[in-house]
């Protein structure tokens, strides 16, 4: 594809298991097209996951790394590279003088069948690029190549192939029609050709146009987007006596992993000194930059608000959104008020706790000499095949073949890309999966997760390079479903009441991070967005603007008088400083409260009506981009447009995990 999926990891950050797809683009463009100009993939991209996973740990060389020979390509620096874009460039130029202000005459369908060949050589090259960068992001050689080529890129893109889209918007709808009459093909590529036609009212001129995509690689936020990446990635933290320097990912992992209070709250005060400073400031001045793009360019498109541009792309109503966000401040906040009330009270027996911390949010359980040790690669891969295997035989053997053929760079190491995602790339090449694995349950539950876009991509090629990638509001569909798969299929094994509530509680850590924590950072971009308009932000004001949502979402710390279960928000005023998706896209964050809710009410849906689910599910994911949600969802009875349906949602799905933990919890003496 055209756009490169990043999927976050939802552990520290989204504090679950994946890169979301980044939907995003350089403009209001269809998101497809913003890969042309190699630009950063974060999204997220866990998933999924592009954030930094708390499932990392000190370098592994023995742990699986992918194999990137499909791509055709010796190495980033061979002249093979080079060759394949120039001939890219000449069928680029061959395919304007042919079509540009020709689509009413010429066949349409050969049009995009050829813009479609096109742009899958220019995302061959993209995809290869980033994927090379990221495990090697402290190689400035490899840098520079890829910056080079990001150039190279956005010229051929600007020059030769920028006007499709907008000539394919501006068609007249009896042209259009007689094309499909002419030729019921077309039809293949409806989905394709609508998404190009919403955008026609946001569309610029085409020297505009041009002259955006042409000057970005060298103007505008992504050289500076592109300079907060590689900051974090060289961060280097002391938590011991002796010295030793550990990376971002190892300080997350030993603060989420470890059963000492004391200990994670030195890691959070570490983590949240550590980005003061240079990186806060860095952090400052990348995000200022791309709210004032996304300030500009909604007014030069005439977005209707804020997240109505992110909203268009994924052909999402931004009243469905808007109810999303009510519904989670309705109703999930009192629910995540109650499930940290049950952790502080089992944490308090468990751990001594004096005061539950920020640090302490996502803090393992550790009840009934329930085991910690490290689960192994081989033994990771042997609990998500049989979790897949139970639900869907297709499904498992799709990832036993990712597994078998080296898609998967597995270990955490010094100079990779934090965090966790999959990689669509196109068909018959991806998918490909980065993780950053210390063998954890989390770890375990991020290869579910990752590996469930992994099977999304494979089922939706059939649709083609152009539809195959699902909206944002889908594309977390089976990524989610495939940990709830392995999740229940953990619990169902539980040999005691003490492991069930120490998974059940590890579940809604995660479920409150994609939705809760999730909608707070999106209610942060707002604040943050808003107010851009009014000159360029500090970090001490994104730090106000943090700590007002987080209280918005949390309550107002109980040592201050509050409502919060949390006595203390100490060192959290600098955390949004590392959060790559309020800079690589905009207000999508809140696709991971979507998903996760959306997944809640199918997976509650499959045990009510089992009878066809899978095939029912496997259709949805095979559609790729060719079903908006609320047609894909037809099908299991749900309407996601109904107003009551996210509470109903969260009630159904977090809300039934809490009431299960606390009646456990209650059983076994932890709490009144």
């Amino acid at each position: 594809m055209l756009r490169f999926f990043t999927r976050s990891v939802l552990s520290l950050i989204v504090a679950s298991a994946s890169t979301c797809p980044a939907r995003s683009s350089s403009a209001s463009r269809p998101a497809f097209i913003a890969a042309f100009a190699l630009s950063p993939p974060s999204a997220p991209s866990t998933s999924c996951q592009a954030t930094m996973t708390a499932s990392v740990a000190a370098e592994s060389t023995d742990l699986p790394r992918w194999d990137l020979s499909r791509f055709g390509f010796s190495s980033p620096f061979s002249d093979e590279i080079d060759l394949h874009l120039e001939e890219t460039a000449k069928l680029a130029e061959a395919f304007k003088a042919k079509y540009e202000g020709k689509l009413g005459e010429l066949s349409l369908l050969s049009a995009i069948q050829d813009y479609e060949e096109i742009s899958k050589r220019k995302t061959l090259v993209s995809s290869y690029l980033h994927l090379s960068y990221d495990v090697s992001l402290d190689d400035d050689t490899l840098k520079k190549r890829k910056g080079a080529l990001s150039q190279r890129q956005s010229e051929i893109y600007g020059d030769n192939l920028e006007w499709f889209s907008l000539d394919v918007a501006e068609l007249d709808d009896a042209v259009l029609a007689s094309q499909y009459e002419n030729d019921p093909s077309l039809t293949k590529f409806k989905s394709f050709i609508d998404e190009l036609r919403r955008q026609k009212p946001h569309n610029l001129s085409k020297d505009v146009e041009r002259a955006l995509t042409v000057r970005s690689p060298y103007v505008g936020n992504r050289p500076l987007v592109s300079f907060f990446d590689k900051e974090l990635s060289l961060m280097r933290f002391k938590l011991d006596e002796d010295g030793k320097e550990v990376n971002m990912e190892v300080l997350l992992s030993r603060m989420q992993s470890s059963n000492d209070a004391a200990f994670r709250a030195k890691c959070l005060q570490v983590l949240n000194e550590g980005l003061a400073g240079s990186v806060s400031r860095t952090a400052a001045l990348s995000l200022s930059s791309v709210a004032g793009g996304w300030l500009v360019e909604n007014k030069e498109r005439k977005y209707i608000n804020l997240r109505s541009r992110r909203n268009l792309d994924n052909n999402c109503p931004d009243e469905v959104v808007d109810s999303l966000l009510v519904g989670v401040r309705s109703a999930g906040i009192p629910l995540c008020k109650r499930f940290y009330t049950l952790k502080k009270g089992i944490l308090q027996k468990t751990q001594g706790l004096d005061k539950f911390r920020w640090s302490d949010r996502n803090a393992p359980i550790d009840i009934g000499g329930v085991s910690n040790e490290k689960i192994s690669w081989e033994a990771a891969v042997a609990m998500v095949k049989k979790g897949y295997n139970q639900f869907s035989p297709k499904m498992s053997e799709m990832f036993v073949s990712m597994v078998e053929e080296k898609r998967i760079d597995v270990p955490a190491a010094n100079g990779k890309k934090g965090g966790a995602y999959c990689a669509g790339v196109i068909p018959g090449v991806g998918p490909f999966q980065l993780l950053n694995f210390d063998g954890t349950k989390q770890d375990v539950a991020t290869l579910a997760h990752e590996s469930g876009h992994g099977v999304h991509d494979i089922l939706a090629y059939e649709q083609g390079y152009l539809q195959y990638h699902p909206p944002l509001t889908l594309a977390e569909t089976a990524s989610i479903f495939g940990e709830m798969i392995v999740f229940r299929d953990l619990l169902a094994q539980s040999s005691s009441k003490e492991e069930e509530l120490t998974l059940l509680m590890s579940k809604i850590d995660d479920v409150v991070n994609s939705v809760v924590r999730q909608c707070s950072f999106d209610r942060f971009e707002e604040l943050v967005h808003t107010a851009r308009e009014k000159g360029e932000l500090s970090a001490d004001e994104l730090d106000e603007y943090w700590m007002s949502a987080l209280r918005e979402y949390y309550g107002k710390e109980g040592d201050a008088g509050g409502d919060s279960p949390f006595d203390s928000y100490e060192n959290t005023s600098h955390l949004w400083s590392y959060v790559p998706h309020f800079h690589h896209v905009p207000f999508y964050v809140y696709s991971y409260a979507f998903a996760d809710l959306v997944v809640g009410t199918l997976y509650n849906n499959f045990l009510t009506n089992k009878e066809g689910f899978e095939g029912r599910l496997l259709a949805l994911l095979s559609a790729g981009g060719t079903k908006d949600f609320a047609n894909a969802l037809g099908p299991f009875g749900l309407d996601p447009t109904s107003s009551t349906f996210w509470t109903e949602a969260l009630t159904a799905h977090l809300g039934e995990l809490v009431n299960e933990a606390e009646k456990i919890a209650k059983e076994l003496g932890y709490v009144e």
